[in-house]
C-alpha cells in the first residue's frame, strides 16, 4: 500500500506564496508613498498657489471698489469744471470787446450755463413751462447742452445790443435766442442773420450768428 505524505507539499505552497504577497505589500506601499510625495510636492503647493492667488485678488477687487468710491462724482465735477472753463472764456472775450455791466455778465454766464435757466418774471416763467398755459413759441429746451455755443462780440449802443458768435448748429443759436428772449434783462430779441463756415485754424465748420436786441437796464 502506497502512502503520500501530503504536509511537505502544503509547507511548500506556503513558503511559494509567501514572497508574492510580500511584493505585493511592497508595491501597494510604494504606490502610496508616491500617491504622498505627489501630494505633498505639486498638488498641495499647486493649491496653496492658487488660493493665494485667489485671496490677492480680492483684495485687489477691494481696493478698487474704495477708490470708486472716493472717485465717485468725478467725471460729473469734471464736466462741471469744463463748461465753466468754455462758459469763462465767452465771457472774457466780451470783457476785451468792451466793459458790460456786471448783472448782464452773470445773466450771460447762466444762460451759457447747461440745466440753468435765465432770470425770469413770474408770467413768462409759466409762459416757458410745459403746462397747458404755457405758450410753445416761448418753451425753451431745458436739457439743451449750453456749451455748443460761444460768444465773440457784445456790442451796446443806446440800450440797442448786437451779440456775435459761434454754434453747433442753427438749432442752437434758436435755443440760445429763446433765452435771451425769457430772460428780465433782454426784450425784441431778433437773430439776424448766420452762415456756415469753416475754422481758419483748424478747418471744423460751424454756425456764425448774430442776434440783435435791446437791453432792459
Amino acid at each position: 500500500m502506497i502512502r503520500i505524505n501530503l504536509l511537505p507539499q502544503r509547507k511548500v505552497k506556503r513558503q511559494a506564496a509567501e514572497p508574492g504577497s510580500k511584493e505585493l505589500f511592497i508595491g501597494a506601499g510604494a504606490v502610496l508613498a508616491a500617491g504622498v510625495l505627489v501630494f505633498f510636492l505639486v498638488d498641495k503647493p499647486n493649491r496653496d498657489h492658487l488660493n493665494d492667488l485667489r485671496d490677492t485678488n480680492d483684495a485687489l477687487q477691494k481696493e478698487i471698489q474704495a477708490k470708486n468710491r472716493l472717485l465717485a462724482g468725478y467725471a460729473e465735477l469734471q464736466k462741471s469744471a469744463e463748461e465753466a472753463d468754455k462758459r469763462a472764456q465767452s465771457i472774457n472775450r466780451l470783457i476785451g470787446a468792451k466793459v458790460v455791466p456786471a448783472n448782464l455778465l452773470h445773466e450771460l454766464g447762466e444762460i451759457l450755463t447747461t440745466a440753468h435757466r435765465p432770470t425770469m418774471t413770474e408770467d413768462m416763467t409759466k409762459k416757458t413751462s410745459t403746462t397747458p398755459d404755457g405758450d410753445p413759441n416761448k418753451r425753451f429746451q431745458t436739457d439743451w447742452d449750453a456749451t455748443h455755443v460761444w460768444f465773440t462780440t457784445f456790442t451796446d449802443t443806446a440800450g440797442a445790443f448786437k451779440l456775435e458768435g459761434g454754434a453747433q448748429s442753427e438749432q442752437d443759436v434758436a435755443q440760445l435766442g429763446k433765452r435771451l428772449a425769457a430772460s428780465v434783462y433782454f426784450k425784441d430779441i431778433t437773430p439776424s442773420g448766420g452762415e456756415r463756415v469753416a475754422d481758419t485754424a483748424t478747418g471744423i465748420t460751424y454756425y456764425k450768428f448774430t442776434i440783435t436786441g435791446k437791453v432792459a437796464y
